[in-house]
């Protein structure tokens, strides 16, 4: 089976709706379906966190680094294991009365996938993958466990948050921006955009060569001050790590700014582009195992 076929499979499970409140079933669905998937790779750790009296659920698979060492020049072997690690995050919840196919099942399924292609083949810097609740509600998932880590002071070599991965329009003027940022970057919605801090340019840069080298285009934007200048950059599970001074970008197809059904009972699987999506999942894998 491609990864195209399943990445397909994967949203044909999650795209439903699934609010928290009102679409419990759902949501217990997904949040399911998820564990069991990650289950394949590795013991799962939920994190539960309370919203108004509700339990909520964080859920994380953590793998190991490359089972090798380096040498530094003039010093002595590096167990790999013992770096910091990448997070790779996407939220699973979605807006009551949407399916939350590009928003964000699309996030959520090359979450899925890359667990699989990264427990096979494992990365250089352990990885750590966590399907975040409540983003929808104010991104309370990725604070509650910010305030973990910060709280247990635990390092990290980077946060990437899949946010939106595939809407794709070929088409003039069908992608807008805040101002004045429609001056630097293209009109037609055919890229897949990295937003990060400051810190994380040298990974913004490598990555989004990594996405074209599949054949994807790839725009990236370095932002000041936590994203507080555009605060449409902060709208997604990073921010809170940008609020705490973590490395974190935003892997966006740009949301609401490119794809007319946002939040709408239209984000259906049959909008999105998955030869796009199959890509961008390509290209993140490639550029991850080079970071």
């Amino acid at each position: 089976m491609d990864l195209k076929e399943r990445l397909k499979i994967h949203l044909t499970q999650i795209v439903r709706d699934r609010d928290p409140y009102l679409s419990t079933a759902g949501h217990f669905f997904v949040q399911e379906y998820i564990n069991q998937e990650f289950a394949q790779w590795g013991s799962v750790e939920i994190h539960t966190f309370i919203v108004r009296g509700k339990p909520c659920k964080n859920l994380i698979l953590n793998l190991p680094a490359q089972p090798s060492s380096v040498t530094p020049q003039g010093g002595e072997g590096v167990n790999l294991g013992n770096l910091p690690p990448i997070l790779i995050g996407a939220h699973y919840d979605a807006v009551p009365g949407t399916p939350g196919a590009d928003d964000n099942g699309t996030g959520v399924a090359v979450l899925l996938e890359l667990a699989r292609m990264f427990a096979a083949s494992p990365a250089k810097y352990p990885l750590r993958l966590v399907a975040f609740d409540m983003e929808e509600y104010g991104l309370l998932g990725s604070t509650d466990y910010v305030a973990r880590l910060q709280k247990e002071q635990q390092p990290l070599r980077l946060m990437i948050s899949l946010e939106m991965l595939g809407y794709c329009d070929y088409t003039p003027n069908s992608q807008t921006y805040p101002p004045p940022l429609e001056h630097f970057y293209p009109n037609h919605g055919d890229f897949i955009a990295l937003i990060g801090n400051w810190r994380t340019i040298r990974d913004l840069i490598g990555i989004s060569r990594s996405i074209r080298k599949v054949g994807v285009p790839s725009q990236w934007l370095p932002v000041p001050n936590r994203g507080l200048i555009v605060r449409q950059t902060r709208q997604s599970d990073h921010a809170p790590f940008w609020d705490v001074g973590y490395p974190a970008i935003m892997v966006t197809d740009t949301a609401f700014l490119r794809n007319p059904h946002y939040h709408k009972p239209s984000d259906t699987i049959d909008t999105l582009d998955l030869d796009f999506l199959t890509g961008v999942c390509e290209g993140l894998e490639s550029g991850i195992r080079r970071l």
